[in-house]
């Protein structure tokens, strides 16, 4: 090769090098801003996270939690707003009518995806007005009796709910307890007695005085009775055995896998949210729930830490609405 083919090779080469560099550049030029580094959220912008409950409750504990890190993480404060009442539809109803620009973020539980049956007229739509953002935990109900109970296991309860009426408490129409108990029913043709309460702690005042049979429980609800000995647990409505009660055996194992029931908690946000700020949320939030910190206060709360990005999620909500649908039309459930 001559010397001057070599350096007309060299020029060649230099050249689609500068091509190759400016069209990698106007592809970065073409990606909008936000993909390199997301504006959200603004710096001096507050962020808000409904809780549609009272405070102290678990959802409301776990709000807090996850509240804190992204404020920590974020550098912008996020603060923790109850809005309690409705049967949770005044929170959700709120950050549903919001401006779509990710500065609210609903904290939600199975109650929402069983109000979509229960309040069919309610002044938003669950499913189009709001998006998924991220599952973080689960906590199991539990099955307890009075520890003077004749029936002694779950097959026991199984048994003896085909032979007599049971009573079976709840903390009120419509939530985990008694959609529990309604599944207990289809599951085995049984028929117990429902008594709604006002709230899960008289309903277990009245169980440990022998006023009720059996309360398919909110975990955090029963678990202390139960650690002291005023109410026995037959089972834990789980696919696996919880740590803070190892010896209790799941459904599963006694026989009824399709009594699987938690009471998760997560979060949703305005539906016409921009994708990039949920998938932030998303992203942020999973990684807050796998730290050190939080997944273990979490499960000192008795939860499980499950959590599922966005597109999980939202296979996951579908699945709970269908679900609890079909059995509140089943159970003909409604909430005045």
């Amino acid at each position: 090769m001559t010397g001057l083919n070599i350096k007309k090779k060299e020029t060649d080469m230099k050249r689609r090098d500068i091509v190759g560099a400016s069209a990698a550049g106007a592809v970065l030029a073409s990606v909008p801003a936000w993909a390199q580094d997301p504006p959200f959220p603004k710096p001096g912008a507050t962020l808000k996270y409904v809780v549609p409950f009272a405070p102290g409750g678990l959802t409301d504990v776990m709000a807090r939690a996850v509240a804190q890190k992204l404020t920590e993480a974020w550098k912008v404060p996020v603060i923790v707003e109850n809005k309690a009442g409705g049967n949770a539809q005044i929170g959700a109803e709120q950050v549903a009518k919001s401006t779509p620009d990710g500065s609210s973020l609903l904290a939600i539980t199975l109650t929402h995806a069983a109000n979509v049956a229960l309040f069919p007229n309610a002044p938003y739509s669950f499913v189009r007005d709001l998006r998924p953002v991220a599952l973080l935990a689960g906590s199991p109900m539990l099955v307890v009796v009075p520890t003077g109970s004749p029936i002694k296991d779950f097959k026991d309860l199984v048994a003896v709910a085909k032979t007599r009426q049971l009573n079976a408490g709840s903390s009120g129409n419509g939530t985990p307890p008694h959609l529990t108990m309604a599944l207990f029913n289809d599951l085995n043709k049984t028929q117990m007695t429902h008594v709604p309460y006002r709230g899960g702690a008289p309903s277990m005042t009245d169980l440990i005085g022998g006023q009720l049979d059996v309360i398919f429980s909110n975990f955090p609800e029963s678990i202390a009775h139960v650690k002291s000995g005023k109410l026995r647990a037959l089972a834990i409505c789980s696919l696996s055995r919880h740590a803070m009660v190892p010896d209790v055996p799941t459904t599963m194992e006694a026989g009824m896998p399709g009594l699987f029931v938690e009471n998760w908690t997560a979060a949703m946000i305005q539906a016409r949210t921009p994708d990039v700020i949920v998938d932030r949320y998303s992203r942020e939030m999973i990684k807050i729930m796998f730290s050190a910190e939080v997944e273990e206060r979490a499960k000192q709360q008795g939860f499980r830490v499950t959590p599922k990005g966005s597109a999980d999620f939202a296979v996951f909500l579908k699945s709970e609405i269908d679900r609890w649908s079909r059995i509140i039309r089943t159970a003909k459930i409604t909430v005045t």
